[in-house]
């Protein structure tokens, strides 16, 4: 087998965590979600992934995917031509698992990792991939350009790297540009930012996260007339979320509940609703 090296960045080298996480969970013998084609990818990376191996944030970032694959399923129900776009997609496969063969997708992050992307996934009438920052406005006039029906904007284990300052800015550009969208995305409490050097897997990598939340409300605040639609921790998911995961998964989450654990409290997952 021919193997690819990924030459990334600090910060886009987080991209081959939650890959890693979804193939560890997809070999489990009851899995929590389903991905063959992590297994692939990961397969076909040259890369030591076995620094991540047996990490429980494994898990934390499995269970985040399947709310936004939740989230992204849900918008696609009431829209069903609608668009989604992939804030920092890394090598997500959520196309692979909730596309409806309607909508229109754009998966979008920098430069190096839209190249090591193109090693695994082909443009399609449907779907295209867009290598910019997010901070830039050029992927928004391409999406405004090519997009149909209104669009929820997927950003998975992305903003938390940005500076705040980046982040109100994004949120003001997506809800000028396409009024009535969608956006999901993920925090942490400040005081999670703080002890970032022990969390288990940021320990083992160079990134540092930058964006400190301590209330999702002043995101919805940025934009006059926004709503946060939905906040959940690890341990408070969507009942449908929830009661469809495996028993193994389950009991751990009633455990992770029983021993309110900061780390777990802390990181929370958020859906609003711009005006």
């Amino acid at each position: 087998m021919t193997h690819t090296r990924p030459s990334l960045g600090a910060v886009q080298e987080t991209l081959l965590i939650p890959l890693y996480g979804r193939a560890a969970e997809h070999r489990k013998p009851e899995p929590a979600l389903r991905d063959p084609r992590a297994v692939e990818l990961v397969g076909a990376i040259d890369y030591d992934f076995s620094r991540f191996d047996e990490l429980p944030s494994l898990t934390g970032s499995v269970l985040r995917t399947l709310l936004f694959d939740f989230w992204t399923r849900d918008f696609l129900s009431r829209h069903p031509a609608g668009t989604v776009v992939e804030i920092g997609t890394g090598l997500n496969t959520r196309y692979e698992r909730v596309d409806n063969e309607r909508a229109h997708w754009f998966d979008l992050d920098l430069p190096d990792v839209i190249e090591l992307r193109r090693a695994f996934f082909r443009d399609t009438p449907r779907r295209r991939m867009l290598a910019a920052s997010v901070t830039e406005e050029s992927w928004l006039r391409v999406v405004g350009e090519q997009s149909g029906g209104p669009c929820f904007f997927s950003a998975e284990a992305v903003l938390p790297f940005l500076d705040e300052a980046d982040v109100r800015r994004l949120v003001e550009r997506i809800a000028a540009a396409f009024p009535g969208s969608w956006l999901a995305l993920d925090s942490n409490l400040p005081r999670l930012i703080e002890a970032q050097d022990e969390h288990d897997a940021l320990s083992k990598v160079e990134a540092r996260l930058r964006w400190g939340c301590a209330d999702i409300g002043v995101v919805a605040e940025w934009v006059p007339g926004s709503r946060v639609a939905g906040s959940h921790t690890m341990t408070t998911l969507p009942s449908d979320v929830r009661d469809a995961l495996p028993p193994p998964s389950r009991r751990m989450l009633e455990e992770l509940a029983r021993r309110q654990l900061p780390q777990v409290e802390g990181y929370q997952m958020h859906l609003i609703q711009l005006p």
